[in-house]
């Protein structure tokens, strides 16, 4: 749609490549002639409905350019799921409204499977309501669990700072294992699949190097094996080291962290797995534990950022602009390995519908026979993605962020509240 205004949003949890993304569409943007402003939703879809549209072309070059290196969502992102048009026109009708208000006939929507499912779905409803918005969905997410990607912007840079914290830590305990703690367990994301406790395996470097133990997701968990494993790790090194996922299960389907508690799109709340194991194996042995739970550090720690994760993540935005300036729509910008040694890739694009509400797990090759470790296959695919350090500037000892204006423009439509 020559000519019209951009719409652009963060969904979801938020990763320390995201806003490299949001910095490829503004600056691609930038450059097109044929394409008018860049709107941003203050705090993700929510901006959209509420009309609170940020707008970009008030932010400098220099500080559109500082977003690359810049974690968190630099504009607000949200948990909030779209429901199907069918039970939830209203919220689709008030979208094209305010769309159709500013000229938007582009929406780039940045988040993982459940905004892709909604970046689907606006661009069928904006279709058959005889307003076609051009929807390009934006892959971000620090779980690695989209398909048809080869990895998600997010993901390479969490990998990083799980292996780097899995070996300090593993030192850590080593040099205080004679006399005092014999077990660490590291807590990661990863509520059904296994990428960020498998990255944690990038750390060994010889044979018996932590982490002695990985809990995933896609393995039942098996309370009798695990605390064997811990007691022979202990036997042979004097002290273990295991790296479990937030969503390690019961043979019931039931996460061991599982919560009352569900957040915005109906995931159980989770969190709380690490001392759930500290405790089994406290009871079981009698050793002295510590446990951390990475959390909101691992997504956000962008001074140890993959190079390679960052360059895919600005790749990914910058791509979905110039296909939408092609004419493309209902597709999500992908990355392709299209070589493993030396480690290729390039963009490429795939439909939404082919994407939305998919999760990729990991397959059961890249997990030991055990169930407590990865195989070589595994570390093959994840060793390409934490390569290289892209250091964000240092002043004063701490890194320069940006935090922009975010200057909103005036609605023009009466106030709407979301469901």
């Amino acid at each position: 749609m020559s000519g019209s205004n951009i719409f652009y949003a963060q969904s979801g949890g938020v990763t320390a490549v995201i806003n490299a993304s949001a910095c490829g569409v503004i600056e691609t943007a930038r450059k097109i002639p044929t394409m008018g402003k860049v709107f941003v939703g203050k705090n993700g879809i929510l901006g959209a409905l509420t009309e609170r549209l940020i707008d970009t072309s008030k932010e400098s070059r220099r500080d559109i350019s500082m977003l690359k290196h810049t974690p968190g969502g630099a504009f607000g992102s949200c948990r909030y799921k779209l429901k199907a048009p069918e039970t939830n026109q209203r919220e689709y009708e008030r979208l094209l409204a305010v769309f159709k208000a500013h000229n938007i006939g582009y929406f780039f929507y940045n988040g993982g499977g459940d905004s892709q499912d909604t970046a689907n779905k606006v661009a069928i409803f904006s279709q058959r309501a005889g307003y076609p918005v051009q929807c390009i969905g934006i892959p971000k997410t620090v779980d690695n669990d989209l398909p048809l990607t080869d990895t998600c912007p997010g993901f390479g840079s969490v990998a990083k700072y799980v292996a780097v914290a899995t070996e300090e830590a593993g030192l850590d305990i080593a040099s205080m294992a004679a006399t005092s703690t014999k077990v660490f367990v590291l807590e990661v994301m990863g509520r059904h699949a296994g990428w960020i406790a498998a990255a944690s395996a990038l750390a060994q470097k010889t044979k018996g190097d932590p982490p002695h133990i990985i809990v995933f997701p896609e393995i039942v968990f098996d309370r009798a094996k695990f605390i064997a494993q811990v007691k022979k790790a202990v036997r042979s090194k004097g002290y273990c080291v295991v790296v479990a996922s937030e969503g390690a299960q019961w043979p019931d389907g039931r996460f061991l962290a599982e919560a009352d508690q569900k957040d915005a799109f109906g995931h159980a709340q989770l969190g709380g797995v690490a001392p759930r194991l500290v405790d089994m194996i406290k009871q079981d042995l009698g050793l002295k534990c510590h446990w951390a739970v990475s959390d909101y550090l691992q997504r956000a720690a962008r001074h140890i950022a993959s190079a390679v994760d960052v360059a895919q993540a600005y790749a990914v935005g910058e791509a979905a602009v110039k296909f939408a300036a092609a004419g493309d729509s209902g597709v999500m910008t992908t990355i392709e390995r299209y070589s493993v040694k030396p480690y290729r890739w390039r963009i490429g694009k795939v439909a939404l519908a082919k994407v939305a509400n998919v999760e990729k797990k990991m397959p059961r090759r890249f997990i030991s026979r055990s169930g407590f470790g990865v195989t070589a296959a595994a570390l093959e695919y994840l060793r390409p993605l934490i390569q290289g350090e892209d250091y964000p500037p240092f002043k004063a000892g701490m890194p320069q962020y940006v935090r922009l204006k975010n200057l909103l423009i005036e609605p023009r439509l009466p106030a709407f509240e979301p469901e």
